[in-house]
């Protein structure tokens, strides 16, 4: 891999981030309402309001304050809650883990019944398989999250009861934090019981989150498996006499991946840093979660931070996905 390439697509990305702090910088500050007051209440009096906004720089000009944030931002630090005065960096580092638990889980789904159902759909085409495949992922597509959200919830957790509701581990069964995913913990923990709770807590909203990608998968899927099926290099590996199987996914798949890389890396990035629905219905400790909760309580600090963090998050998937165009089709190559 040329580093020239590397080194620009990484400068890029610090440009990026500087865009993506200004903008988010502005906007937060244009939302009506008053942070000091959210803060100590309706009834507090023009000295405490007027004391905090100095303590908390409002007072200052804007560009005072992006400067000051930026400052910061540049040596590590993304500030203090508003809240509870905790560094956001490390409130953030506390629920990362739980979104891309989550995130992984449901791209995990996706992925694997996304291919499957869109290689057999090309593989049949116009069959009834194909037929039910494609409309359950155009409802899949269309579907709202919440609704879907609720309605597991109602079927699994409340009418049938074979689920948990809401939350990650049952209250007292948590283990050691070392690694923050609360499955990796249970397993390092030896703890077999609680491995199959944190389980059973996932199922649910991995499932909720997985839909919309899922059924954006299948039709990729099936969309370029269709269309390399029809190359002479697959008519030629079936006339050699090989088997079927070997033909669909050594030839047809390998060679289908590209679009769907593209599909796979950008839907990661959307459920890390998208999963706000999906972790405030199911009460999910995650960032998604966080970012609601800073929202509603003018929290400039950790709303700046959370973008920041999925920002980046999104422009390193895309880096990735990049750099595997090359390492899927030879003819692909990354210049300098």
């Amino acid at each position: 891999m040329p580093l020239g390439y590397l080194g620009r697509r990484l400068l890029h990305l610090g440009f990026v981030l500087l865009g993506v702090s200004l903008v988010v910088f502005l906007m937060l500050r244009m939302i009506p309402g008053d942070p000091a007051r959210l803060l100590l209440g309706e009834f507090a009096s023009a000295e405490d309001l007027a004391r905090l906004r100095a303590q908390m720089g409002l007072e200052r000009p804007l560009p005072v304050q992006y400067g000051l944030y930026l400052g910061r931002l540049l040596q590590g630090d993304l500030g203090q809650s508003l809240r509870n005065g905790a560094p956001v960096a490390a409130e953030i580092a506390q629920r990362l883990a739980a979104t891309v638990e989550l995130a992984v889980a449901a791209m995990l789904i996706a992925t694997f019944l996304g291919i499957a159902a869109g290689v057999v759909s090309a593989v049949r085409p116009y069959s009834l398989f194909d037929t039910a495949a494609m409309l359950l992922a155009l409802v899949g597509v269309s579907m709202p999250v919440f609704w879907l959200g609720l309605m597991l919830m109602y079927l699994f957790a409340v009418r049938v009861p074979v689920l948990p509701l809401m939350g990650r581990i049952g209250m007292g069964n948590e283990p050691e934090a070392l690694t923050g995913l609360m499955l990796v913990d249970t397993l390092l923990a030896g703890e077999g019981e609680a491995f199959l709770e944190a389980l059973q807590h996932l199922v649910l909203p991995a499932v909720t989150l997985a839909t919309v990608p899922l059924a954006i998968i299948a039709r990729i899927t099936r969309s370029s498996m269709l269309e390399v099926l029809q190359q002479d290099y697959v008519r030629t590996a079936r006339a050699k006499g090989l088997d079927e199987s070997v033909v669909i996914l050594r030839h047809a798949l390998r060679n289908a991946l590209l679009p769907i890389v593209t599909v796979l890396g950008l839907n990661l990035g959307l459920l890390l840093s998208g999963a706000v629905l999906t972790e405030t219905i199911f009460s999910w400790p995650g960032l998604g979660r966080y970012v609601v909760d800073s929202l509603m309580a003018r929290d400039y600090a950790a709303v700046q931070g959370c973008i920041l963090v999925f920002a980046a998050i999104l422009a390193v998937i895309n880096l990735v996905v990049d750099l595997a165009y090359a390492a899927l089709d030879p003819r692909i190559r990354i210049h300098a």
